[in-house]
This record gives C-alpha cells, sequence and structure tokens, in this order.
C-alpha cells in the first residue's frame, strides 16, 4: 500500500502568507489607532463642554445677581444712591492681580485679549458669610453690607495656572481678605460686551452692544462738575455710562489639553459672530484664528461657548 506524499510549505508560500499577515496586522493597528484617536478626541469635546456649560452658568448665576439690594434693611440702602459707583464693570484685553483690591490691581492679557468682568451686589444676613442666601462667583456667603464698600464681588478674568496653562477664574473677597478659584481650564479668549439701554427714560432694553473701552471712552467724554478729585468722581458716578448696561453678553473659547484632531484645516472662531468680528478689527480677541498658535497646540479640539445675560436689577 503506497502512503500519500506529504509536503509542507514552498519558500514562495510561505513568504506570502507572511506579507498577507503583516498587511493585515498593519490595516489592523490602523484602524485601532484611528479608533483611539477618535475615542480620545470624543473625550475631549465632552471635557470641553462640560467646563464651557458649568463656566457660563457659574458667570450668568453672579450676573442675575448683580445689583441686587437687600431692602430687609431699615434704612435706606446706600448702594442707591446716586453717587455711589456701578453695580458692573469692565475692563478690555487684560487680567487682574488675585489679593489687589476689586479690579484695580491690572496686570498683562493672559490669553488673546481676554477680557477683565467684574459684578457688586448687596448680600443678606449678619456676619460677613450672611445667611447663605446670597452667594459670590465661589460659593460663599456674602452679609448684609454696613458700607457700600463691603458689597460682595464676583469677578471673572483669565490667568496663568503653575503650568501655564490659561484657566479662567473667579475672584472675591470673603472675610480673610480676597481670594480668587478657577473655574475651567485651556482658556483660549473671555470676551465680554455690554448691552446699553440709552433710550430716556430708559426701558431695560438694549439699544447697542459695546465693549469695556467703548463705554470707559463714553464716560471720558462726560462733562464732570467738582472742585476736587473727590468731587469729580462722585459725579463720574452719577453720570456713568456703566449705570446704562442692562444685560451681558458672554463669550468663551476653550480648548482640550492634546492633539487630537484628525484633520489639518487651520480653523477660525468668531466668539460673537463674524459680523462683529469684520467691524470691530480693534477688539481683540474677538476673532481667533488657529494659525497664531504653535504645532503643538494647534490641532486640538475646541469650542465656542456664548450666551446673553439681562440684569434682573438696575445696574446703578
Amino acid at each position: 500500500m503506497m502512503r500519500a506524499r506529504q509536503r509542507g510549505w514552498t519558500i514562495i508560500e510561505l513568504v506570502i502568507a507572511t506579507g498577507l499577515g503583516l498587511v493585515l496586522t498593519l490595516l489592523a493597528s490602523g484602524l485601532l489607532l484611528a479608533t483611539s484617536g477618535s475615542y480620545r478626541n470624543h473625550s475631549e469635546n465632552t471635557w470641553i463642554d462640560d467646563g464651557g456649560r458649568y463656566a457660563l452658568e457659574i458667570m450668568s448665576q453672579a450676573i442675575r445677581q448683580g445689583a441686587y439690594v437687600n431692602w430687609d434693611s431699615k434704612e435706606a440702602p446706600a448702594e442707591l444712591a446716586a453717587h455711589e459707583p456701578a453695580a458692573i464693570a469692565g475692563i478690555d484685553a487684560s487680567s487682574v492681580s488675585k489679593a489687589s483690591d476689586g479690579i484695580s490691581g491690572l496686570a498683562p492679557d493672559m490669553a488673546n485679549g481676554s477680557d477683565v468682568l467684574a459684578v457688586r451686589f448687596s448680600g443678606h444676613g449678619d456676619g460677613a458669610n450672611g445667611d447663605g442666601s446670597s452667594l459670590n462667583c465661589a460659593g460663599f456667603g456674602v452679609g448684609a453690607p454696613s458700607a457700600v464698600i463691603e458689597r460682595g464681588w464676583s469677578i471673572f478674568y483669565v490667568a496663568a495656572d503653575a503650568g501655564g496653562e490659561p484657566e479662567l477664574r473667579c475672584k472675591y473677597r470673603s472675610a480673610a481678605g480676597w481670594g480668587a478659584d478657577a473655574i475651567v481650564r485651556g482658556v483660549d479668549s473671555f470676551q465680554v460686551l455690554y448691552g446699553l439701554d440709552s433710550d430716556e427714560p430708559a426701558d431695560g432694553i438694549p439699544n447697542t452692544f459695546v465693549n469695556a473701552t467703548a463705554i470707559n471712552g463714553m464716560d471720558a467724554a462726560l462733562a464732570l462738575v467738582g472742585a476736587t478729585p473727590e468731587e469729580l468722581q462722585r459725579d463720574l458716578h452719577r453720570k456713568t455710562n456703566w449705570k446704562r448696561v442692562c444685560s451681558v453678553k458672554l463669550a468663551l473659547l476653550l480648548h482640550g489639553e492634546n492633539n487630537t484632531r484628525a484633520d489639518a484645516v487651520v480653523r477660525r472662531f468668531d466668539l460673537f459672530g463674524p459680523a462683529y468680528s469684520d467691524g470691530h478689527g480693534d477688539d481683540r480677541g474677538v476673532r481667533i484664528a488657529e494659525g497664531i498658535f504653535p504645532e503643538a497646540q494647534r490641532w486640538r479640539a475646541r469650542r465656542v461657548f456664548g450666551m446673553t445675560v439681562a440684569l434682573r436689577n438696575r445696574s446703578g
């Protein structure tokens, strides 16, 4: 009986099989890398979405609380006096010092012309922390003021963390002094516009939206009356256009931590829309093109967040 002849693979067959195996391995590796990159980009976008929504929520709460007056006091609230400062203020393309009084300690811009927004309000209850019904942007209670300087503050600005990453911060005054906490990291630009009610009498509806520089320019053109700097300052507080602000428009451009995008398209972001950017080229930070970033940061996930918040109370 003849046994069947046995034979193995030839060299050519082995080479072909090995080549096919390598091709399949490379295809599988590419698919794995693509899937991993897509997952990381999705995770970055989720983080950005959560951070942006949280930041807008914190700021909108502070703005709606702005100019709140505690009417439970037996005496007329001092902050309603015409010569007292407005309850809202802002500075364009700047940052502030953490320990300075209010927004007096200006610092260089930290993120593409990012702005400073300050809101003041009266607290409620006895003591520095009050009864907990009025909170500043950090979540600490604010008591009823005994003088206008003791009103609560919620100040938003951009500064760098220990690693140099720009972050949106909330600055506040507590019983222990001034402090600031981070709200969200990865800020490319933080921009603010103010809705001015120019009607006489005021109807609480904004007629135009302008930046802080424009409002301060209007104030600089006011004819003030007073024999001393103090008297001039009091008259400025009476006439300031900041007391005509009835709404605030916020815009925030955030980025992820790593280059996770698969595309190579250099995008442009208009934080208040292309029309505003085209008409206000001097307003730094309202238009951001990714070409300004170094290669190591250019292909990160990015997203613009924005909202308009109406002041519930008269701003001055």
